[in-house]
């Protein structure tokens, strides 16, 4: 691993207009593992100026998801609303050092100017008009109007950056027009600072929160080299970046085509928080989400600690990464089979709670936590959720109903006589995994049949299905007395 700065600060600065996805989350995943990976300190910034769009619903789904993914942060979370009065502070330092100017040009105005560059070919950007320099005569400050005041960009020369991620990065300053870093001030208004915009506001923030390491989307990659130009104004070096790929996602329109687009809301994405209650292990999703930029060599299914212990920046990839539904329940399979059996118990508990289920005496917490227990670690290989565990084991909680055809094809008048000496023999036979293959194996040579004439048409009538783990070991889990109930059913 390149040496890093320390000690490490990063951040997760999200913005509370919409629910957050998978691919938003990646954006916290990565600082919080380098955080880890590091001793360092990773940040949790709510980024909450768009007061029109922003929600207290929406800043819950960040919350809890991170929650629940055990992405838990240092510091925080800081809400940009109510550092107003900081941002204002530096707004007011920069003016009195003439590193920002007011600007009296109105909307018509700019948009006017913009249309006759695009008419000449040119790039639609502010000019400068109101921006002072020596010799310079400004035009005459319209009455009563609040102006916006804008960042002095330097002239001539470039904003470099090695990103982490893109390499390096080349802007020349003739590219930047004099960014807003505020909006006009109300009209009833006595002071001349208006509100400080976006761009100002994370700079504001990373200088004050120390961050060394900025990872984030490549959507923010255009606003780099003027928060850059901002923190040297300010005094300050700029932290490493490393801007990450979008993640895409596949859609099909109405016509059955299908495109690849960015993940978002509106080609279907969901809220990181559904995947908890569809069911899937915080750690299959941080181990997918991990892999959605970033290797170990070829290695695919790894734990949390192997995680932190094995991130770095210079194996993030550069090219975007697809979102793959069955690949996430691949990885989400892999991680069910090796899952603590007692976690996946406490899981399930939940899963049936949800359900408004109430569990039988026999698995009710106490007591029925060893069988409970021991149901997930028999289940458990052929589940990729928590939700496909708890509809497995539905049949100890509940009676069940037999598919008619399929029980009326297995269950012949040849196996029914097997089927009732069966529930006899189970009566007194021990109730174990043992006991229960000896039962078989009598009865199954007591009547000249083969095991799956008689294990299918047990299972459907006792489990509700005909493909189980080992026949005695389903049946093992069961009270005794809803097995040989569920058989003389026959």
């Amino acid at each position: 691993m390149t040496s890093v700065r320390t000690p490490v600060r990063t951040r997760f600065a999200p913005s509370p207009t919409g629910f957050i996805h998978l691919g938003n989350i990646r954006s916290a995943l990565y600082p919080w593992a380098f955080a880890r990976a590091n001793q360092g300190v990773f940040i949790l910034r709510i980024e909450d100026t768009d007061e029109e769009r922003s929600s207290q619903a929406a800043v819950d789904v960040i919350l809890d998801g991170m929650q629940w993914l055990g992405l838990n942060h240092d510091e925080g979370p800081f809400y940009q609303m109510q550092r107003m009065d900081r941002y204002k502070q530096v707004v007011q330092e920069m003016l009195d050092k003439g590193l920002i100017y007011p600007c009296y040009m109105s909307s018509a105005e700019l948009d006017a100017l913009r249309e006759r560059q695009m008419a000449a070919k040119e790039k639609p950007r502010y000019d400068g008009t109101w921006r002072p320099e020596a010799g310079k005569t400004l035009p005459p400050v319209p009455a009563g109007v609040k102006p916006v005041l804008r960042f002095k960009n330097p002239q001539g020369g470039s904003v470099v950056w090695e990103d982490k991620v893109k390499g390096r990065i080349e802007i020349s300053n003739d590219e930047l027009d004099d960014l807003v870093i505020a909006r006009p001030a109300a009209a009833d208004s006595d002071s001349f600072v208006g509100t400080p915009t976006y761009n100002f506001c994370v700079v504001v923030d990373d200088m004050d929160m120390g961050i060394t390491h900025v990872i984030r989307g490549d959507d923010h990659v255009n606003n780099t080299p003027r928060q850059i130009n901002i923190l040297r104004a300010l005094g300050q070096e700029p932290p490493v970046y490393a801007h990450l790929p979008t993640v895409m996602t596949e859609t099909v329109d109405e016509h059955g085509e299908k495109h690849v687009s960015k993940m978002s809301k509106r080609h279907g994405a969901k809220a990181v928080t559904q995947y908890r209650d569809e069911g899937y292990l915080a750690d299959a999703i941080v181990n997918y989400l991990a892999r959605l930029g970033w290797s170990h060599g070829d290695d695919e299914i790894f734990s949390r600690a192997q995680f932190i212990e094995w991130f770095n920046l210079d194996h993030l990839g550069r090219s975007a990464s697809q979102f793959d539904e069955a690949k996430l329940r691949w990885v989400a399979q892999q991680h069910m089979k090796t899952a603590d059996d007692a976690l996946l118990a406490g899981l399930v508990r939940e899963q049936f709670a949800r359900r408004g289920v109430t569990l039988p005496a026999l698995l009710q917490a106490g007591e029925g936590d060893a069988r409970l227990i021991a149901l997930c670690a028999l289940y458990k290989d052929r589940c990729a959720t928590t939700v496909e565990l708890a509809d497995w084991l539905a049949m100890y909680v509940a009676d069940v109903t037999p598919p008619a055809e399929e029980l009326a094809a297995q269950l012949t008048e040849a196996v029914k006589p097997a089927v009732a000496a069966l529930a006899e023999r189970l009566t007194t036979a021990t109730w174990d995994k043992a006991g229960i293959a000896q039962a078989l194996k009598d009865t199954l040579g007591e009547h000249g049949l083969k095991m799956p004439q008689l294990a299918i048409p047990v299972r459907l009538l006792v489990c509700g299905r005909s493909q189980t783990p080992s026949v005695d070991a389903a049946l093992a889990l069961f009270e005794r007395d809803v097995v040989v109930q569920r058989l003389r059913r026959a």
